[in-house]
């Protein structure tokens, strides 16, 4: 049944569309390397530019919106691209495709519990300096999100604004955070 539906879809595809010149279609998961469109490599991580983004289920305004993203600085990792559009996975595994001129190459990213830690609501500390011995600045709880200033490969420095009060500044470790790769290095 696979193998005839497959060379259905082969046919379709060459008798009405890229034999004629058609678009050829978005691919359809993440792709590994380097970006057809920026050339920029695949997978990255960027940041939401505004408050509302809607997440497609396909590359055009003509696809229906899975979901609306509310919170601007919020981290993704783009998967894909196809135009204008981009694929992006949110930390929770979520898929969809977003216009480029929604996001932005500032890096942010959540505090996570980690690989230890299984409760949502761990905390998790922001230490003075990259060394597990130095004084907290700050205790954050899982779903924090702060901009990444750099990443050693095991520690990362990371702001964090705080309402109405003093941005909050130190380091923690690389694996409690998504929206930077293991072992990446950030400047």
């Amino acid at each position: 049944m696979r193998v005839s539906r497959l060379s259905f879809a082969v046919a379709a595809l060459l008798a009405g569309g890229l034999a004629t010149g058609a678009r050829a279609a978005p691919p359809a998961g993440p792709e590994a390397g380097v970006g057809p469109v920026t050339k920029l490599p695949l997978p990255r991580y960027a940041s939401l530019k505004t408050d509302r983004v809607n997440l497609r289920e396909g590359p055009s305004k003509d696809h229906r919106t899975l979901w609306v993203f509310q919170r601007a600085g919020l981290p993704v990792e783009i998967v894909g691209e196809f135009e204008t559009w981009r694929r992006i996975r949110d930390s929770e595994g979520t898929e969809g495709w977003v216009l480029h001129s929604l996001l932005s190459g500032r890096r942010t990213a959540i505090v996570n519990a980690g690989p230890d830690k299984g409760a949502e609501k761990a905390v998790v500390s922001l230490r003075a300096k990259a060394d597990d011995g130095a004084e907290d600045e700050a205790k954050l709880q899982t779903g924090v999100i702060g901009s990444v200033k750099s990443c050693t490969g095991t520690w990362c420095r990371l702001i964090v604004a705080l309402p109405n009060k003093r941005d909050v500044d130190g380091y923690i470790r690389q694996n409690r955070l998504w929206g930077v790769y293991p072992n990446e290095v950030v400047d």
